[in-house]
């Protein structure tokens, strides 16, 4: 995988690392991550998984880094000898099946993420990016889209792989801490942060980086803040890049805001917080604004915890959340999202409504091990085609 940052792609990738079945043995590989980033290694300690860091396979494109990167994951393929070369998004996508491609790898397979080919680069960039893509397809045996809306746009719109090559597994977590103790997490987490019980907590989740759009969710505040009464806090859980840009942005919209745990603002930043059982439990709404999106994890999980949401209608969204009933989706417009969020916020009994809704969505769709059958399936099904047949194992 690219890197151990905080994300759906690090839980997908540990607990198909841990929890396959006895017959495949996993050797887990990635790159380091970003300053800006957050550590997810102690996702790895939990499930005591030990993995191969490259150091050189890092998250910019660096000729001479990827190049070193490329020739070290050789010398792994040929110490482990690996009858599947599994990769995860982008560079680890690039790396790993070109790597594997040369070293005869028997199956090939490649789970997108997300995508890089509309609101990251200018169009002669995606360009080469989607024919790069379309060319590793070619060496892959399968394609893994993490959501129905996902294969579509890599099949049909940006003609990736055919369809024949595109399977869509969702991705999966372990979700029951999320519906453990929150009656009590709520009040732990609001006592830190100094939420009164009449104020309204608004979370967005996720890196600061410019593909979620923070700037949008400043502006939603700032239209609320004008037409509304209702006493609300806002909080931007998580840190990067982009941090001193969107706090200058709020300064720009006369938006008090704070990095400081107990303190009072409209607007918090509380940087990374591993515990986000807490931080779901403590919330009353959590949003998202991304320009776009494969599988949020944060929806996934704001859903387990019972906690409304707003967010962008893009990429895999709808296929995360149910419409309606535990989400309220809306265009680019910041204005129809701050009323979305003034809906939910005005109405405790549609707020009630849509937390029951949550938990049963997610409970079996989005689980671990729901996700592992899901990928030991298409193994077996590429292993099979290419003669390695599913061999019979007794136990006594």
């Amino acid at each position: 995988m690219n890197r151990f940052n905080l994300g759906g792609p690090t839980y997908n990738a540990a607990f198909l690392t841990k929890y396959m079945s006895p017959e495949f043995k996993t050797l887990l590989v990635g790159g380091e991550i970003d300053k800006s980033e957050n550590s997810s290694l102690h996702i790895l300690d939990d499930l005591n998984i030990k993995p191969i860091i490259v150091p050189e396979m890092k998250r910019s494109i660096n000729y001479n880094n990827d190049l070193v990167a490329y020739y070290k994951i050789k010398e792994i393929i040929h110490r482990f000898k690996p009858d599947i070369i599994h990769t995860h998004a982008s560079k680890a996508g690039s790396l790993g099946r070109w790597a594997a491609y040369r070293c005869n790898v028997p199956v090939v397979v490649h789970t997108f993420h997300g995508h890089v080919f509309h609101s990251y680069f200018g169009p002669a960039k995606t360009s080469i990016v989607k024919s790069v893509e379309r060319s590793l397809a070619k060496v892959s045996n399968s394609i893994v889209a993490i959501s129905n809306k996902q294969k579509y746009e890599l099949c049909e719109e940006h003609k990736i792989a055919p369809e024949d090559k595109v399977t869509v597994i969702p991705l999966g977590f372990d979700l029951e801490k999320f519906q453990e103790n929150k009656d009590s997490k709520r009040i732990q987490f609001r006592k830190a942060y100094n939420i009164s019980d009449d104020e309204i907590a608004v979370g967005i989740i996720g890196r600061l980086v410019p593909i979620k759009n923070h700037s949008f969710f400043i502006d939603a505040i700032e239209h609320l803040k004008k037409y509304t009464d209702i006493p609300m806090r806002f909080f931007i859980v998580g840190d990067g890049e982009m941090r001193s840009e969107i706090e200058q942005y709020a300064r720009s919209k006369k938006i008090s805001f704070t990095g400081k745990k107990g303190e009072k603002a409209t607007l918090t930043f509380t940087s990374w917080i591993k515990e986000i059982d807490e931080v779901n439990a403590g919330m009353d709404i959590i949003t998202l604004c991304s320009l776009n999106e494969g599988t949020p994890v944060s929806l996934i999980e704001a859903q387990a915890s019972g906690t409304p949401i707003v967010a962008t209608k893009v990429g895999g969204i709808e296929d995360v959340v149910q419409v309606g009933k535990t989400a309220l989706l809306t265009g680019n417009d910041h204005k129809d999202f701050a009323d979305k969020i003034l809906k939910l916020a005005s109405d405790s009994r549609l707020r009630h409504k849509m937390e029951g809704y949550g938990w049963k969505f997610v409970e079996s769709k989005f689980h671990y091990s729901r996700l592992v059958k899901d990928m030991e399936d298409l193994y077996w099904n590429q292993l099979n085609k290419v003669g390695l047949k599913k061999r019979v194992f007794a136990t006594a």
